[in-house]
């Protein structure tokens, strides 16, 4: 299960954020500065994976991310998901941003949210 979409900027501000539980708003604002500094710390080098321990209550949460220009596409999901679906998710949720916006870039997600 999908427990949130989130996309960051390189300096950690949230662009679109989207839960799929039902969370305190401090518990968001934690969520998304832990998720932020544990995608921050990691080397380009490595596999986009990263087990996240219990930041959403349950012990078997993952953070699947990549990392395009000047955001960080995250998705916060359970076990149950399979890790390269969820990159390909990735892949054609920034095709097709591309596709409305013509080459999607940070200020089209603050400007153009309706879209």
């Amino acid at each position: 299960m999908i427990n949130a979409i989130l996309v960051f900027n390189n300096h950690g501000k949230p662009r679109l954020v989207r839960f799929y539980r039902h969370l305190a708003e401090e518990a968001q604002q934690q969520i998304l500065r832990d998720t932020f500094h544990m995608v921050l710390r990691r080397d380009e080098h490595v596999c986009n994976f990263l087990e996240c321990g219990s930041l959403f209550g349950s012990p078997d949460c993952k953070l699947i991310y990549r990392h395009y220009a000047t955001l960080y596409f995250v998705f916060c999901v359970d076990s149950s998901e399979s890790e390269l679906g969820i990159l390909d998710l990735i892949q054609v949720f920034v095709e097709t941003l591309d596709k409305c916006f013509e080459n999607v870039c940070e200020l089209d997600l603050i400007f153009h949210m309706d879209k």
